[in-house]
């Protein structure tokens, strides 16, 4: 996926990383009798929607349906937004504080209200998005599910606009079209002026994904804390964010932490990695893994299992919108409705089980 947006509420309080007592976050979890991937998500996360991570980090163990976990089995959790503790083989984490609170500054615009809702996507952003995937891909899936139960009275469509850069502006700027999505939040607590956080609303997670990094097998890169990536050098394709880099307090690139390359192709990024001109491709878990076998290289990366990040998708809607905040709640009482009917769920293991059997 290209360009990637999202936004944030004015007024967020910005963190920054400071020195603490070390803990361990992650780890080895035995499955216990009556565990599902949601209630272990639940317990060990407190997020029931993690169930996902744990399934794609496990899926050798578990297999392609998550209805395949059992009592005894050993599962590896990877440490996401300092969770979970205490579990055997967990790395050191440091706890952070908050600081001085930064207001954000908006200029509101005015835009023209069509009768129906319309809502925008774009092609070949598998498997969240694309024209010839199942039900359009997992997102496409789910929003429609959303919308389906809201039920408004007067409609709604999707529009693949495939020109993902043209989302952002001038289509939800203007208002030509209502809400897009599946898009990342960049991280608006540590960088409230970036654009999108100043711009845009973005709805309650659809989905969460791991952020990994891909390398060379024949220079595998061990990742058990921030520092063991100090120095080294990450492949994104022109148009990917590079925010994941600067989020949480890391500010790697603006302290020369890490470097980041851009060529215009991801092919060219992993050409890179096996030239030695670059230490890894930083890609979203589904994204790289498709990518690789397209390309024809799986016998040559190695996807490292700790996550660089944790990126959630959402559907945003500009703040200029006249009815920006009443299309934010009806899509969040939306998708809190399906997920509290199964329906979300029955959606995403459909999905799911279709990108394991393609790996």
């Amino acid at each position: 996926m290209k360009k990637y947006i999202a936004a944030a509420a004015m007024g967020l309080l910005a963190f920054a990383a400071t020195s603490a007592a070390a803990e361990t976050c992650g780890g080895v979890y035995a499955v216990q009798p009556g565990d599902s991937l949601s209630v272990i998500a639940d317990k060990l996360y407190k997020d029931a929607g993690k169930w996902s991570a744990i399934h794609s980090r496990n899926i050798d163990t578990i297999g392609p349906k998550p209805s395949g976990l059992r009592a005894g089995m050993a599962l590896s959790l990877a440490c996401l937004e300092g969770l979970p503790l205490g579990l055997d083989g967990g790395k050191e984490i440091s706890a952070s504080v908050p600081v001085e609170a930064k207001p954000v500054q908006i200029a509101f615009g005015s835009a023209e209200v069509r009768h129906r809702i319309n809502l925008l996507t774009a092609d070949d952003f598998a498997p969240f998005t694309g024209k010839d995937l199942h039900n359009g891909g997992m997102m496409t899936d789910v929003l429609n599910a959303a919308m389906r139960h809201a039920d408004p009275e007067q409609g709604y469509a999707v529009h693949w606009v495939d020109l993902w850069t043209a989302h952002e502006e001038p289509l939800l700027s203007n208002a030509l079209l209502d809400a897009g999505f599946p898009w990342y939040k960049p991280d608006c607590e540590n960088s409230p002026e970036e654009p999108r956080c100043e711009n845009f609303l973005f709805s309650d997670p659809m989905f969460e994904v791991l952020v990994l990094m891909f390398t060379d097998k024949a220079r595998p890169l061990a990742f058990t804390k921030d520092e063991d990536l100090f120095g080294k050098t990450f492949c994104r394709p022109q148009g990917y964010e590079t925010y994941l880099f600067e989020q949480q307090g890391r500010h790697w690139l603006r302290d020369g932490k890490v470097e980041v390359v851009q060529p215009l192709t991801t092919a060219e990024c992993y050409a890179m990695v096996l030239d030695g001109k670059a230490d890894a491709v930083v890609m979203n878990e589904f994204t790289g893994r498709a990518q690789i076998k397209e390309l024809g290289l799986s016998d040559r990366f190695d996807a490292v299992p700790e996550p660089i990040s944790i990126q959630a998708l959402h559907v945003i809607v500009h703040k200029s919108h006249p009815k920006a905040q009443q299309l934010m709640e009806m899509v969040n009482a939306s998708l809190r409705g399906i997920r509290q009917n199964g329906t979300y769920q029955a959606i995403i293991e459909d999905h799911m089980a279709r990108v394991w059997a393609g790996y």
